[in-house]
């Protein structure tokens, strides 16, 4: 990227606007970052020499002559170095001439073309939810398209995400020459129900072969600088899919929205697919799909939980906590949270159907061991056993089942989409280094690998593995351990050292020489002593430990 830009909110306390170790100590001098870092729009705090001292050049929108004061004043009077100002518009000079030496006063735009482009990328992106047959639709079908995001589309982001488009073509202009009966069903400037329109859409539904609910969320729902304070549709969204599929079984609804939502009425339906916000080819786009033009191959990139409530951030984000959020799920985020909690979910992330089945065979690894230093070869064979040509989404997880740290059951660590005839196979290959069985230590700053056996996964989503194999990874990285009277017994354990000193020192332990049979603990005591502080072990010996006997282990452990 050329431009960088920094955020509203602190992090750790200091915002990110005055954030030295973000945008200096690790963008520029440990990432190479050599552009320049504008505000969010407004983000710019009070003392915009701090911020520029933190290495923010340009406040956004600007315009400030306040804070534009602030660092003429702070030069005037030396509490500015001038140099520092001299870089930072070096920094903005640099882009600007690096703008106008790539500029190409020649390009024509071919508006149709971009527009045939991005229908063909919302074809590749659309997900298929769920169809129990009914879909491919035929031309030939009377149906009927329900909704006003059918006529309407909601096709791009709220607020300034907005961008002009050349044109918007909806399904409705899309289905011209079908025989499609339309009504609007809903009112898009309210959330509340209109039974006249819920009235019109069900006489429309019952006069078809198949009626398709296009529903969704709505800009005033879903924009930014707002947070979503629930995953259902609007009201009338919600009322108007039962009213349909109450009066008409081949009902197949069109999601168009921008992020997960609940589906109540998910079993009474036959058909669902998730156009999201598909831009300005939306609708020719979705035709295509239902009508099996193309095979739908998008996959999920988000977890869609069965509730709100189940979201791991859930008991933490909203509520006044003093301008204060607390990122408590850590790194189970998505599905790392669902699969540790194995927790049932509506669809799982990596998820989406096709008009074909596909067969996952043959995962190989190029190695059964390895150092975190070298790199591993992973290939599967995937097959097209379906009648028609379709793309697949080959998702590659890794897992360490028995690690010693808290970690996810499996983490993503690549995807390929392949495209495959009908009974063709064709092999994918991925290559996976250090980072792909590493996790960020703090105490290190960098990423490390935990010596042991990984899971690798070839799958079709998050939630359905196809095949899996074990590599064995040693790490290159030594973290000298540093103990502690706090230090448990188990840990200890884990040292040849502590293992034969504290082998002695628990033979004269009254607690360690009690029958756990006879007192009915059993695998207990032993759990208990092994999650025992060595403090705790030592106090217990009583007499029988010698004195500074903690102390010379803790010596010698730590030598």
């Amino acid at each position: 990227p050329w431009t960088i830009m920094c955020s509203y909110n602190r992090i750790n306390g200091t915002f990110a606007a005055e954030n030295k170790r973000l945008l200096t100590d690790i963008l520029r001098d440990e990432w190479g970052f050599d552009g320049y870092v504008m505000s969010d729009w407004g983000a710019t705090t009070a003392d915009r020499v701090k911020c520029l001292e933190a290495g923010m050049e340009l406040e956004m929108p600007g315009k400030n002559a306040a804070n534009d004061k602030q660092i003429v004043d702070a030069v005037n009077n030396g509490t500015l170095d001038i140099k520092v100002l001299d870089t930072a518009v070096e920094r903005i000079l640099n882009i600007v001439l690096k703008y106008t030496e790539n500029k190409k006063p020649e390009t024509k735009i071919d508006f149709e073309a971009d527009h045939e482009e991005a229908r063909k990328i919302a074809d590749e992106s659309m997900v298929l939810l769920k169809n129990d047959g009914i879909l491919p639709l035929k031309r030939s079908q009377k149906l009927a398209f329900i909704g006003k995001f059918a006529e309407t589309p909601r096709f791009q982001g709220g607020g300034s995400s907005h961008v002009n488009s050349y044109k918007v073509t909806s399904a409705l202009e899309a289905a011209k020459g079908l025989d499609v009966t339309y009504a609007s069903g809903y009112d898009t400037n309210t959330a509340e129900s209109d039974e006249a329109l819920l009235e019109e859409a069900q006489e429309a539904a019952k006069n078809a072969d198949v009626a398709v609910v296009f529903v969704g969320i709505t800009d005033a729902m879903e924009s930014e600088g707002m947070d979503r304070r629930t995953l259902s549709m609007p009201k009338n969204h919600e009322a108007l899919v039962k009213a349909v599929s109450e009066v008409q079984k081949n009902t197949v609804v069109v999601v168009m929205c921008g992020g997960c939502i609940t589906m109540p009425w998910i079993d009474d339906v036959r058909g669902v697919l998730y156009a999201y916000l598909g831009g300005e080819a939306v609708g020719t786009a979705t035709l295509d799909l239902l009508f099996g033009d193309v095979n739908p191959s998008g996959k999920l990139a988000e977890t869609f939980p069965c509730r709100l409530e189940d979201n791991p951030s859930y008991l933490y984000f909203f509520g006044d906590e003093q301008n204060k959020t607390e990122y408590r799920e850590g790194v189970f985020v998505g599905y790392r949270y669902y699969d540790k909690k194995n927790m049932d979910v509506l669809f799982p992330f990596g998820y989406g159907l096709s008009y074909t089945t596909f067969e996952y065979s043959n995962l190989t690894l190029d190695k059964s061991e390895m150092n975190d230093t070298d790199t591993l070869t992973v290939s599967v064979n995937v097959r097209n056993t379906g009648k028609v040509k379709g793309k697949e989404v080959v998702q590659l997880y890794v897992g360490m089942p028995e690690s010693h740290t808290i970690r996810p059951v499996k983490e993503l660590r690549g995807f390929k989409k392949v495209e495959l005839e009908p009974g063709e196979e064709k092999t994918v290959t991925f290559t996976l280094a250090k980072r792909a069985f590493a996790y960020y230590r703090t105490d290190i700053s960098d990423w490390y690998v935990e010596s042991g056996d990984y899971t690798i996964m070839a799958a079709k989503s998050s939630r359905d593995i196809a095949c899996t194999a074990t590599v064995n990874v040693t790490s290159t990285t030594q973290i000298k351990r540093v103990y502690t009277m706090n230090s448990t017994i188990e840990e200890i354990m884990d040292s040849p050292v502590g293992r034969e000193i504290l082998g002695k020192m628990m033979a004269q332990n009254p607690l360690a020489q009690a029958d756990a049979d006879d007192i009915g603990m059993g695998e207990a005591m032993a759990r208990m002593m092994a999650e025992m502080p060595l403090r705790a072990l030592l106090s217990f010996g009583g007499d029988s430990v010698p004195a500074g006997a903690g102390e010379m282990l803790l010596k010698q452990l730590n030598a």
